[in-house]
């Protein structure tokens, strides 16, 4: 395995999501960055060609962290040149009354010119969250309980993972995929939501402990997931791959043995290349 710190670009992002030859960062604000891809070269201080910036749609009602950011296999109209753009409410509901636990955003991302704006199209939440038999820790004393979420868009399937800590593992659940047209309209945010219940878990299993999720992605019927924070913090940064097929870890990577000890944040493919970022902005290829 090798990691080639390849470029830069802005400062304090959370995760992002790659399409094409378009690369978007998002940040807990609902600040939405595009960069063009195609400025990845081998010049570690090269900084991405930044395209557009803009502000989710909804953000003064209901901001997501964007602790994990994927595109789905779901276009709303034939013509979109995106597929629907998921990203979850993780630790940002903090700060509002209703948490949000278990909640992922969707929206249509449309391109006109230069220019770059989203709707908001969808809620997806998981609906067991209080359960203790499944997505909590028993006695509910989970550090982050929010959830990370990622899509097999080859199998049109949603993943969901939470960190349980009493039992210090961490839980995959697996179902089919929602439609962005599915659901009912929510009247506080005018949008549909759509709630996964028990009776709706195609699978579900334990894997080892994701020391504070960060970003995640799929690919080829893997879950790729960073985590931790710093080495100083006790937490060091490191990559995790789950087989979703084999239901198990099958790599653990701390990123201390490549010299790389900050917030991990980003992580996706490009076709067969696999990109990873920093909280600091910098963009690293990884080869396996």
């Amino acid at each position: 395995m090798n990691i080639k710190h390849v470029a830069n670009f802005v400062k304090f992002h959370q995760d992002g999501a790659i399409w094409n030859d378009f690369f978007f960062t998002l940040n807990t604000d609902g600040t939405c960055t595009v960069y063009d891809l195609k400025t990845v070269g081998n010049d570690s201080e090269k900084a991405l060609k930044q395209l557009h910036e803009f502000v989710l749609d909804k953000s003064e009602l209901i901001v997501p962290h964007s602790n994990s950011v994927v595109f789905g296999n779901e276009f709303y109209e034939p013509g979109d040149e995106f597929p629907i753009l998921y990203s979850n409410m993780y630790n940002n509901c903090a700060k509002f009354e209703d948490k949000h636990i278990g909640e992922c955003l969707a929206y249509r991302i449309q391109k006109d010119g230069d220019k770059f704006t989203s709707t908001l199209l969808q809620i997806i939440k998981i609906g067991f969250t209080d359960n203790d038999d499944y997505w909590c820790s028993p006695e509910h004393d989970d550090v982050r309980p929010y959830g990370n979420f990622v899509v097999d868009r080859e199998n049109s399937t949603y993943w969901a993972f939470t960190m349980r800590d009493k039992t210090h593992t961490t839980r995959y659940f697996s179902f089919d995929m929602p439609s962005v047209f599915d659901g009912c309209i929510d009247n506080t945010y005018g949008v549909k939501k759509v709630t996964l219940n028990i009776e709706d878990i195609k699978t579900f299993f334990d894997c080892e402990y994701h020391n504070y999720i960060q970003g995640a992605c799929f690919n080829s019927g893997k879950v790729y997931s960073v985590e931790g924070f710093s080495k100083k913090s006790g937490k060091p940064p490191a990559l995790r791959v789950i087989d979703v097929n084999e239901k198990k870890q099958i790599l653990h990577v701390n990123f201390e043995a490549f010299d790389l000890d900050t917030e991990p944040e980003m992580i996706d493919f490009s076709g067969d290349v696999c990109y990873y970022s920093d909280a600091h902005g910098h963009m690293y290829r990884i080869d396996f």
